[in-house]
């Protein structure tokens, strides 16, 4: 393709469709090239969010995208930085994850496998060859060009990327997802393009039989199993693979990086170099199976985690919610996928000397301790209820015979238990998206959350019961908050102490205060707090606030609040 137009706004030369995907700090929409009428996707970062550090992680993604161009890459195709956003203007990829392809394909081999393995290897020695580390391969980033049969497989997510010098190793911190890591970067050793091997092999080693090498529901022993290489191919699942396939997975998952295969070797294995020869071409239905299984335990994993994207700043007790907070930008890894993951770059051991690793994410904070913010799964329970049925009707063949007893999974072992801290953090969730709406004086986006018939108490009604929109549309039009702050002065909106009760599978209530944070035009730091309750209903699977109940409000300083007195 043409190398980009120069354009000072993004604006001059595409134009923005449909939402892809969402995070904490970005969002994905397809876009067209006005010149050319060629479709891409824009991730469009709002960098008011987003810290000196953060801007040193986005250019350092840019940077290393503008360099890999490959055909089993999605590729960066320009760059814009305007004054509030930063668009980055990628391959639209239509075909959606890997695994989830073949488990609707009516066939599927080992040499199938080979083949996806191929790709993958041929992305990473593209990598590799640049000097360029990704640090967080997983079936998540393995995506599809489009719906066609035979679709190139495609690398996504440079957020982790490094860049190294040659065959550099050195400690560039603890940074990926748990099963997927490699064992120098578990025992903090330095590291390099090595750590993406080991991933490749844990990769392979799913796609052949729908389950991983590594596993235990304990991260502590799931570490020490990846740290000791500590994999085997039960019976029967594996007496039907090839011994090739079998020599490849040994030479990736090789404990000493030194030792292990680089990706070019890799590339010239007779199982990837004469697959018609030497791969087996035999369907295998089991291995489908157990796929089916794996994409939904992650996906419904991811379901749960993937709200961190804007919950990950709870406090460190656990009873906060920052919604409109600066900072922490390129520490979440976007993705229109399930899974999050969190870097670090300087990690250290907490004081105790252990680390709870109880979460799919890692990180941890500047002082050392370990960030895992409670789970808030942005799905319905009607959705977690058909994945605990998957998990609950396939107890004796969910991952291969030898690891069934190791995968007593959480979630089956106490589904309702789990069904209903799911659904009391869904509230929590959408909860937070009609603040952020208020804060960021979207209306429209406010009214899609609201019922339209919807009552409200309001200390600006005087007592009076309030129905429908029309107040709530005054208040935006006129009384904002983000209208009177949001030119020219920050605002911080912080959820404290929110408090869930379900009425129901349907219903819910939920309680808490709101404390806000600003400058006032004079320069004086003030802040407010007030209390709010809101009540849900569930219609046609979506969640809308039916009653708002906010109390007048509390002065942290001199002046009461109201958007009038914010504005003084």
């Amino acid at each position: 393709m043409a190398a980009p137009l120069v354009c000072t706004r993004f604006s001059d030369n595409y134009e923005l469709k449909e939402e892809l995907g969402k995070g904490a700090f970005s969002v994905v929409r397809k876009c067209i090239q006005k010149h050319t009428g060629l479709e891409f996707a824009a991730k469009i970062i709002n960098t008011k969010k987003l810290s000196a550090r953060d801007f040193q992680k986005l250019e350092r993604e840019a940077r290393i995208c503008r360099k890999l161009q490959h055909p089993n890459i999605v590729r960066l195709h320009d760059s814009i930085q305007e004054e509030l956003f930063h668009y980055l203007v990628f391959d639209l990829v239509t075909g959606g994850e890997l695994f989830e392809d073949i488990v609707a394909r009516e066939f599927y081999s080992e040499a199938d496998a080979s083949h996806c393995i191929q790709q993958i290897l041929e992305s990473v020695n593209h990598c590799h060859t640049n000097g360029v580390v990704h640090r967080d391969l997983k079936p998540e980033n393995l995506l599809l060009a489009s719906k066609v049969k035979g679709a190139a497989v495609k690398l996504a997510d440079f957020g982790l990327a490094i860049e190294v010098q040659g065959e550099q190793q050195a400690w560039f911190g603890f940074a990926g997802t748990p099963g997927y890591l490699s064992p120098e970067v578990l025992k903090k050793e330095p590291y390099g393009k090595p750590v993406d091997i080991w991933a490749c092999g844990v990769i392979l080693y799913i796609l052949l039989v729908g389950y991983p090498p590594f596993w235990d529901e304990d991260q502590h022993r799931l570490y020490a199993q990846i740290k000791a290489g500590a994999y085997d191919y039960p019976s029967p699942e594996w007496d039907t693979v090839t011994p090739d396939a079998k020599n490849l997975i040994n030479q990736m998952l090789t404990v000493n990086p030194a030792k292990r295969v680089t990706a070019s070797d890799a590339l010239k294995h007779p199982w990837i170099c004469y697959r018609e020869k030497v791969a087996s071409a035999v369907h295998r239905q089991e291995t489908v199976d157990c796929l089916k299984k794996f994409n939904a335990r992650r996906k419904l994993k991811g379901a749960i985690l993937t709200t961190m994207l804007a919950t990950r700043n709870f406090s460190r007790s656990g009873r906060s919610i920052v919604t409109n907070k600066k900072g922490d930008g390129s520490q979440v890894k976007e993705s229109t996928e399930s899974n999050t993951t969190l870097e670090d770059d300087d990690v250290r051991e907490d004081k105790k000397g252990t680390v709870d690793r109880s979460s799919t994410v890692i990180a941890k904070d500047a002082e050392g301790n370990v960030s895992t913010p409670p789970p808030s799964p942005a799905l319905s329970s009607s959705s977690v209820g058909s994945v605990l049925g998957c998990f609950k009707s396939s107890s004796s063949t969910s991952f291969g015979s030898k690891t069934n007893n190791k995968l007593s999974i959480i979630v089956a072992a106490n589904p309702q238990n789990f069904l209903t801290q799911a659904r009391k953090q869904e509230i929590v969730k959408i909860t937070e998206q009609l603040i952020e709406s208020i804060n960021n004086a979207d209306f429209e986006g406010y009214t899609k959350i609201c019922d339209p018939h919807m009552t409200a108490f309001e200390p600006e009604a005087l007592g009076n019961l309030l129905e429908g929109m029309e107040f709530h549309k005054f208040y935006f039009d006129h009384e904002s908050v983000l209208t009177v702050l949001g030119k020219n002065r920050g605002i911080n909106t912080t959820v404290l102490n929110p408090t869930v009760h379900l009425l129901g599978d349907d219903a819910a209530c939920i309680a808490y205060i709101i404390l806000v944070q600003y400058i006032d035009k004079q320069g004086v730091p003030r802040s407010h707090q007030y209390e709010e309750t809101r009540v849900w209903h569930r219609r046609d699977n979506k969640w809308q606030n039916v009653h708002s109940h906010r109390s007048a409000s509390v002065a942290s300083t001199n002046s009461a609040f109201s958007p009038s007195a914010i504005n003084k």
